[in-house]
This record gives C-alpha cells, sequence and structure tokens, in this order.
C-alpha cells in the first residue's frame, strides 16, 4: 500500500513537471514567433503599409521602434496601451504626440519584460527612436522620477521634442502594478 501510494505520487510529481516544462516551452516558442511577427509588421509598415497588423486577429500594429545600443535594447512598439498589447511589446500611448513628432510622445511598459532596461538608463544616455517613415529620431535621457500613478503631468503635452518612457515600480514588486512609476525622460536633438 504504502508502495504504491510512493510510486503513484512520483508519477504525479513527474507528469506535473513536464506539463510546467512543455507550458514554458509553448509560451517561450509563442514570444519567439511574436517577435518573428512584429518584424515582419514592422518592415510591412516601413514599406508604407498602413497599420500592418503582425497577425490577422491582431487590435495594434507597430508604429515605431525604440533602441538603446548602450543597454543592447531593439524592440517595435506597437500602437495603443491595452493590456493585450504590453503583452507582446512596449506601447505608444495613442492621445500622446506620434512617434518623431514635436510634443511629448509616450511611451509605455511592463518593468519585468521590455522596459526592465530602464532602472539602468542615466541622464545623458541616448536612446533612438525610428518612426514609420525610417527617420531616426536621437534623444538624451534627462530627467528620472518615481511618481505616483495619478501624476499625469508626465504625459501632458509639449512644444519641445519630449519622449516619456513609463513603467511600474518598483522593479523588483512581487505583486505586479502598484500605484507608483518609473518615469524617464529624453529630449529629442533636433538635427539643424
Amino acid at each position: 500500500m504504502i508502495r504504491s501510494v510512493r510510486s503513484t505520487t512520483i508519477v504525479a510529481v513527474a507528469a506535473i513537471g513536464v506539463l510546467f516544462t512543455v507550458e514554458s516551452s509553448r509560451i517561450h516558442l509563442k514570444a519567439i514567433l511574436a517577435q518573428y511577427l512584429l518584424q515582419n509588421a514592422w518592415s510591412d509598415v516601413q514599406r508604407g503599409t498602413h497599420k500592418a497588423k503582425p497577425w490577422p486577429w491582431a487590435d495594434t500594429w507597430p508604429v515605431a521602434r525604440l533602441s538603446s545600443a548602450k543597454y543592447d535594447q531593439d524592440m517595435i512598439v506597437l500602437a495603443g496601451a491595452t493590456g493585450r498589447t504590453l503583452a507582446f511589446g512596449p506601447a505608444h500611448l495613442l492621445s500622446s504626440a506620434r512617434p518623431g513628432r514635436t510634443g511629448n510622445t509616450v511611451l509605455v511598459g511592463h518593468r519585468d519584460t521590455h522596459f526592465s532596461f530602464l532602472k539602468d538608463l542615466e541622464p545623458g544616455d541616448v536612446v533612438q527612436l525610428e518612426s514609420a517613415d525610417g527617420v531616426v529620431h536621437v534623444y538624451h535621457v534627462s530627467n528620472i522620477a518615481v511618481v505616483h500613478e495619478n501624476t499625469t503631468e508626465v504625459m501632458a503635452p509639449d512644444t519641445r521634442k519630449i519622449l516619456t518612457l513609463i513603467t511600474c515600480y518598483p522593479f523588483d514588486a512581487v505583486v505586479p502594478g502598484g500605484p507608483l512609476r518609473y518615469v524617464v525622460k529624453a529630449h529629442g536633438i533636433i538635427a539643424g
């Protein structure tokens, strides 16, 4: 009887381990496939396709490419800051200035995935934002702050060329969400 219970327990634990391994592999493969599809959609956008969806049922499309050579970051920015969109990459707050344009362009992302590198940014660091027309816009980090989620002034329109990157804070929080936001402001360099 004891041997039977022990054998059943071992088989059950092994089966659970296999299920977790398969599930984590599925999520990882899904993320790799999504990045491939996002890159293809970004290429379509640069060839002039308006709102190129990365997959047929997508409710978002690439609007920019955000990069930081210093921190080895290169990611596609998607339209609309919804939960579904943020699962695949950083997102452009549609009520803010369009990427690369004069004004305050606001991008949001998850602290534990795409925007985890924000914790390493320092004033003076360079981030680049490539707009859909292929122009690379260069921004210098000018200010970093932790604010309450109700502090909406960080998203206010501006007459200057500003890039605002927002994620949840603290970066190592066990429970996601919370009322604090980590805000990186960067000023654009206007080519003369």
